[in-house]
Formats: C-alpha cells, structure tokens, sequence
C-alpha cells in the first residue's frame, strides 16, 4: 500500500497534538478521519478544538468527521465508531492517543485523579480496541496503534510518577495482549516518542522555554504513525516502534527538520519518559 487515499481512521484525544498530527498527515493522502474527544470550546491553556482540527483537516485533502464524546462513557464511544463506519462505510485504523497526565507522586495523587488516569489511558484503550475490532476484522490491512511507552519496568520511572507510569502501561499492555490475540487479523501496535514533543500538556506540565526548544514537534511521530499504517498489517504487529526509528528505517536521516530549534544538537534533545 503506497498511501491511505479512501482509508477510515478514528483518532481519540484528537482535537491538539499529536493526534491532530496523526489526522492531517492521513489527510494528505485523502484519507477519512473520524475525531473524537470532549473538546468543543477552546480553554485557556489548551488552544485547538475538534471544529479546528477539522478544518486542518479537510484543508489538508481528507474528509473529516467530528465525534463528541467522552472517553470513560461506553455508549458515546459506541455511537462515535457506529457513526464513524457508518458515515465512511468502514474502519481501517484506530488510533488510541488520548490520555490523561499527572505527574504526582503517591501522597500527592487525588483519587480522582488517578482514576481519571486509569479510565482514560488503559480503559479508554481497551474500550475503543473492543469497539472497533468487530469492523476492523473486515479491513484488508487493519492497524490499532497505540500512543504508549515500550514496557520499562526500572524500579525509578514508578519512583517518579506511580499512578501515571501504571495509567500508561495499561495502554502499553493492550498493545502487548492484543497483538498475540488478534495475530493474523489486526495489528497491534504502540508508538513513542524518543524526546519530548511540543505540545500544550508538556507546555503545561513541564513547563519553560529551554524544554520546548530542545522538543520536536509533532509531526515526527504523525510521519512515524504514516508508515507504520501503510506496512502489512500480518507482519507487522507487536512493536513498541519508537519515532526516529521508524523513520531512520524508511531511509529518513535528517530529522532536524522536527526540532523546534532545528540548530540544537541532536544529543541535547530532552528524552521522553520510560526511556533509559
């Protein structure tokens, strides 16, 4: 498959970053992309709304699909793949991006945070991949790829962050289990940044300039998510893919293109979290 013309993507958390990302590169090839995430009002410290990402969208050559809802609700993620399939007449890939971050550690960590952690990241995860499977099975090279970590079990990215780094496990385990469960008949997959990518949650929670410029932008893990998507989804399932790599490996060198400050030196680029 050289690209993903009349192919049907649902992104969840995809009004921003780097599920937008993900939508407008597909877009460019004229592909279908369904978004879905709660956000339809624009807020303070997180610029862009599903209506936005639409527009870049469609501005980019693809059809767009607006799908309000919320992740932890069961019946508006239901309606939101039922509206999907039936609006594009099936569905090709999923991609599980939206999640939720917070960076506390165990006394510092509400309940209700940590269980809006667990309901968006690893229940979100599974209750999409649940969902869509039942049509995926009828694509001819079906993906699920999920924005999560490969499994690093070092005793300090739980130190850290515990209720996070489990949250996001979760997602990586989906990724893990179903791979084996659906061999053959879906791929499954996770991809991760090898640096921190320029967007509003890490604008928010880590905060300064000198940790955005020493970021790349989103792109680099849509372009990463591209060819991922356009491989033989019989063969290629049960990667925890890493963004440089992906693209080193389809013949892309220079990646300073992605930096936010293209001059900074590839070994000042700030790692992303559970790489060692």
């Amino acid at each position: 498959m050289s690209d993903l013309a009349g192919k049907t993507l649902f992104i969840s958390g995809a009004s921003r970053g780097i599920g937008k990302a993900i939508g407008v590169r597909a877009a460019r090839d004229g592909a279908n992309v369904a978004i879905f995430a709660k956000t339809t009002e624009p807020h303070p410290k997180l610029p862009g709304t599903l209506y936005t990402a639409a527009e870049e969208i469609e501005a980019a050559g693809g059809k767009a699909l607006v799908c309000v809802g919320d992740i932890r609700n069961d019946e508006e993620v239901e309606a939101a793949i039922a509206k999907t399939v039936e609006t594009f007449g099936g569905l090709d890939i999923l991609v599980n991006n939206a999640s939720a971050l917070s960076l506390t550690p165990t006394e510092a960590t509400e309940m209700k945070r940590y269980d809006l952690m667990h309901q968006i990241n690893t229940r979100g995860t599974f209750l999409c991949s649940k969902l869509a499977l039942p049509h995926l099975k009828k694509s001819d090279n079906p993906h699920v790829l999920n924005l999560a970590p490969p499994i690093n079990l070092g005793a300090h990215w739980f130190a850290q962050h515990c209720a996070y780094t489990m949250a996001k496990y979760g997602m990586s385990l989906c990724a893990y289990g179903m791979a084996e469960e659906y061999r053959g008949k879906v791929a499954f997959n996770a991809l991760w940044p090898r640096t921190v990518i320029n967007t509003a949650a890490v604008q928010n929670h880590l905060g300064g300039d000198s940790t955005v410029a020493a970021a790349r932008q989103p792109e680099i893990m849509a372009d990463a998510a591209h060819a991922i998507f356009l491989r033989n989804a019989k063969e290629t399932t049960g990667n925890f893919y890493i963004d440089d790599e992906v693209l080193r490996a389809e013949g892309v060198e220079d990646l300073s293109k992605y930096q936010v400050d293209p001059a900074l030196p590839e070994k000042k680029l700030m790692p992303d979290f559970f790489l060692d």
